[in-house]
């Protein structure tokens, strides 16, 4: 069975995904935003193409990272600014 995993949004992540955190079941990082594309849709998804994520504090952009339980996916848009 897949982990359980919690992922926070932030951003225009979140205003995209209308929630601040969820919890999920995927074992992977590419598992994962499946789902959230899948629960959310497509403004979600055209969102997603721009993140980063960081997996338990460590930036990713690999889809293939695998999850472990309790994992926390924080799902970070490009931010403007200096």
């Amino acid at each position: 069975m897949a982990p359980s995993v919690t992922v926070r949004y932030f951003a225009g992540a979140r205003a995209a995904s209308g929630v601040d955190t969820e919890t999920r079941t995927a074992a992977s990082l590419g598992e994962l935003v499946g789902q959230l594309v899948d629960a959310h849709g497509e403004r979600l998804e055209r969102v997603l193409t721009a993140c980063s994520f960081l997996v338990d504090g460590t930036q990713t952009r690999d889809r293939a990272m695998s999850l472990a339980p309790g994992a926390v996916v924080d799902v970070l848009p490009p931010f403007a600014g200096g």
